[in-house]
């Protein structure tokens, strides 16, 4: 069964589209002499010049028409297009070609020794996710944090239906949008690795289906993905408690993710420490 939601080449074209149409031609230092612009971005002609292709390879490429292109073409196109390190992984996941120097293969789980490192961490909240990010593994704390979490039955334990279809989680996040952005460049960069996953394939269909902010966002296709950072969070008990969060990946299992949240500042730590104690 294939996704309704992405098919690995239209998937790519609409991909190719959406970054072309995303680049300001003056600032490539483009000649100003060409003909009036009617559509934003650049041309197929002028990404077809920079990458050192046909134009009609492009035009081909861009309609979906089942080309495989070489190692050499994408990264041309990658650097044609000024995608960053996270976009040309896309570019060549989608492909099927990872670049020299990734790593891919099948979905990874949790090893005993990671799940204990997990439970380490404590007093931290702290948790681990596969590339579907459903949670694996987490501390005590990480479990008090999220409201109604030991609620939610362990099949449906996916961060991204809590932070969509969990009730108790819909107002958790005060930056709500960028929360809903950093899960779905994942979940995108992770269809691109993983194509052979009908689990996740069905995770986005649902998502897409059930959410209208995750269809809006899912259509605007970012995959940069934020590793370290903060949020603020709205706990029903505590109130707000702003963290400081890093996600980390093991270097043996790198379909799997580690996310830590610190608190920021004091209030924050004395929140965590009295919902701790509880």
């Amino acid at each position: 069964m294939t996704t309704r939601t992405m098919d690995p080449a239209q998937e790519l074209a609409a991909f190719l589209r959406s970054r072309r149409e995303g680049l300001d031609p003056g600032r490539l230092g483009l000649p100003s002499h060409r003909r009036t612009r009617r559509t934003p971005g650049l041309r197929r002609e002028e990404v077809a010049e920079l990458a050192g292709v046909s134009t009609d390879y492009v035009v081909r490429l861009e309609q979906g028409r089942g080309l495989r292109p070489s190692a050499g073409v994408l990264a041309a196109l990658a650097r044609a297009l000024r995608l960053d390190a996270s976009e040309r992984d896309y570019l060549f996941d989608l492909a099927g070609r990872r670049r020299p120097g990734t790593t891919g293969g099948p979905a990874a789980s949790a090893a005993p020794s990671l799940a204990r490192l997990v439970g380490d961490l404590s007093p931290l909240p702290a948790m681990l996710l596969d590339h579907r990010y459903d949670i694996l593994a987490w501390t005590p704390e990480m479990a008090r944090l999220l409201p109604g979490f030991e609620a939610v039955p362990p099949s449906r334990r996916n961060a991204m239906r809590l932070c969509l279809l969990h009730p108790a989680m819909r107002g958790f996040y005060a930056d709500r949008e960028q929360a809903l952005r950093d899960g779905i460049a994942h979940l995108r960069a992770a269809w691109a690795a993983h194509p052979e996953d009908r689990e996740l394939s069905g995770l986005i269909d649902e998502f897409v289906t059930q959410d209208e902010d995750f269809a809006r966002l899912w259509s605007e296709r970012e995959v940069s993905v934020n590793g370290r950072g903060r949020k603020v969070l709205r706990h029903p008990v505590e109130g707000v408690i702003t963290v400081d969060f890093e996600v980390l990946l093991p270097l043996q299992d790198p379909g799997l993710r580690l996310l830590v949240y610190r608190a920021a500042d004091e209030e924050s730590r004395a929140s965590l420490d009295r919902l701790c104690a509880r």
